[in-house]
C-alpha cells in the first residue's frame, strides 16, 4: 500500500469551525446512517466479468466507496493530536472471514481503474483467508476506510465497535445480505462518520453518489472488448 502524504487542514477559515469545536469533545461524536442500495444494475454490468476478480459484486462496492471518498474532501479528513489532517488519498481495509471462523484484515489500494483495483483487492482478500495468516490490525493507519460485511443479515441498523480513548475518525462502512425484490437486489449499507469532521449534508452527498454510481455502473466501469 502506497504511503500518500497528509497535510494539516486549516480550520481557522473553515465555515464549520464552530461545529468542529463543538463535536470533537463528545464522548460519542459519531453518527450513522443505514440505507439500502439496488445492486441489480451493477450485477448486470459485471456479468461479462463473471469468474474473474472484477466480477465480484462486493469488490465493486468497495471500489465505489473508495472512489467517492477520494472525490469528497470530508471523507479524507482525520483527527490527530487535536488537529485536522487531510489525506491526499485514502485506501480500504476490510474484515475477511476464514474457514475456522476467525477473521483477519485485508488492505485494499485505491485505484482509479476498476479492473486493476479488483485484481489486487481480490489477491489481498484471498491471502488473508489462507490458514495461519496473522491477525494484523493497523489501528494507527488513518488513511483508510473501514469495511465490514454481514452476508447473513439484511440489517436496518448497525453499530461499530469503538475505542473511546482514541481519536478514531476513520469512516466505517458495513454491507449486509442482498435480498431480491422483483427486479431489484437490495444491499443494506451503513455509513458511520465523525461529526466533528462532517455533517448530514456531506454524508447525504456520499450516499447519493453511491446510489448514482450503482444506477449507472457503465459510467465508471471500463468497456470490455
Amino acid at each position: 500500500m502506497s504511503s500518500e502524504f497528509s497535510t494539516e487542514f486549516d480550520t481557522s477559515t473553515w465555515p464549520r469551525r464552530d461545529a468542529f469545536t463543538f463535536f470533537r469533545g463528545f464522548d460519542k461524536p459519531y453518527f450513522n446512517v443505514c440505507t439500502r442500495v439496488d445492486v441489480a444494475p451493477l450485477r448486470a454490468a459485471l456479468a461479462g466479468r463473471a469468474g474473474t476478480p472484477a466480477g465480484r459484486v462486493m469488490l465493486a462496492c468497495y471500489f465505489v466507496a473508495l472512489r467517492l471518498a477520494n472525490a469528497q474532501q470530508p471523507f479524507r479528513l482525520r483527527l490527530q493530536g487535536g488537529r485536522v489532517w487531510e489525506h491526499a488519498v485514502v485506501h480500504g481495509a476490510t474484515t475477511v472471514l476464514r474457514d475456522d471462523e476467525s477473521f483477519g484484515f485485508a488492505y485494499l489500494d485505491h485505484d482509479d481503474d476498476y479492473d486493476r483495483f479488483a485484481v489486487q483487492a481480490a489477491a489481498a482478500v484471498d491471502a488473508v483467508r489462507a490458514p495461519g495468516t496473522r491477525f494484523e490490525p493497523r489501528p494507527d493507519d488513518q488513511g483508510l476506510l473501514h469495511f465490514t460485511t454481514l452476508p447473513w443479515v439484511h440489517f436496518t441498523s448497525f453499530s461499530h465497535a469503538r475505542n473511546w480513548g482514541r481519536e478514531d475518525a476513520v469512516p466505517k462502512l458495513a454491507f449486509g445480505r442482498i435480498d431480491r425484490d422483483g427486479a431489484r437486489e437490495w444491499l443494506p449499507l451503513s455509513v458511520e462518520v465523525h461529526h466533528a469532521l462532517m455533517d448530514g449534508l456531506h454524508l447525504g452527498r456520499y450516499i447519493e453518489g453511491f446510489e448514482a454510481a450503482l444506477r449507472s455502473p457503465g459510467d465508471w466501469l471500463p468497456q470490455r472488448a
